[in-house]
């Protein structure tokens, strides 16, 4: 990791965020602490989630028209544990699980997204990790820094501004979660809670993702949580943190 010393730390609290994530229960994974510390200091959080979730179960004869559909209210269950009274859009692109493309079509959706709810701050996949192999995460995080890019400009899907009645928009910072090279560090020292409860809404995941069938595994799935945020933590003497790259030239 990055020398601690040169980590820029804790953003001021924004007035709206905007966490897209390829699955559901990736925005609760990549920056469940931080958007739980923010929604408590005022800000709306909103989520944005690519695919349907269909393909989060080992069991071969699974009905995954019926997983995606208990996906979504898993993840606005998890997003109200985050928000409180400050939970805002929870939204769905709804692209086949695995099959997410970071082309031309979802781009202007997202763009339009951000450009419609007007976020300070949008929360992604870092694109640039190395060694990924899910592609959705890889797409995902494409798909947040490519929308942002287009959401700025007025000339990039100018039918939008006709069709939607919505204006261009400039967010104020970018925040990559799963970097390789982070360089920005957010202290969750007072909600690793939050963000425990709130993975914890995504009940069809306790086997796949959490390797949590019983009350033991899912207290050890807790430690492992807590255990990870707490050496994330360590360097900076933090009891706990999530980090990130944050781009702030948008």
């Amino acid at each position: 990791m990055t020398d601690p010393s040169s980590f820029s730390r804790d953003l001021a609290t924004p007035s709206s965020a905007l966490a897209i994530g390829a699955h559901p229960d990736d925005v609760e994974f990549g920056c469940g602490g931080l958007l739980a510390k923010w929604a408590a200091d005022g800000c709306v959080i909103h989520h944005l989630v690519c695919t349907d979730g269909s393909k989060g179960t080992w069991d071969p004869d699974a009905d995954v028209s019926a997983l995606a559909d208990r996906r979504q209210i898993e993840q606005r269950e998890a997003a109200r544990r985050l928000g409180g009274d400050h939970a805002g859009d929870v939204r769905f692109l709804g692209h086949v699980d695995g099959e997410l493309r970071s082309d031309l079509d979802v781009r202007a959706a997202v763009a339009l997204t951000i450009r419609q709810l007007r976020p300070a701050v949008v929360l992604g996949h870092d694109p640039w990790k190395r060694y990924r192999l899910h592609p959705d995460h890889r797409h995902a995080g494409l798909l947040a820094c490519d929308g942002i890019v287009a959401a700025r400009d007025p000339h990039f899907f100018p039918e939008q501004l006709r069709d939607h009645g919505v204006r261009h928009h400039r967010p104020e910072a970018l925040l990559l979660w799963e970097a390789d090279e982070p360089d920005h560090v957010e202290d969750v020292s007072a909600t690793v809670d939050a963000k425990l409860h709130a993975l914890e809404a995504h009940e069809s995941q306790f086997e796949s993702t959490m390797k949590a069938v019983d009350d033991a595994e899912l207290e050890r799935f807790r430690q492992r949580i807590r255990a990870r945020l707490g050496e994330l933590g360590a360097p900076f003497e933090l009891r706990a943190a999530e980090v990130f790259k944050l781009i702030t030239s948008l």
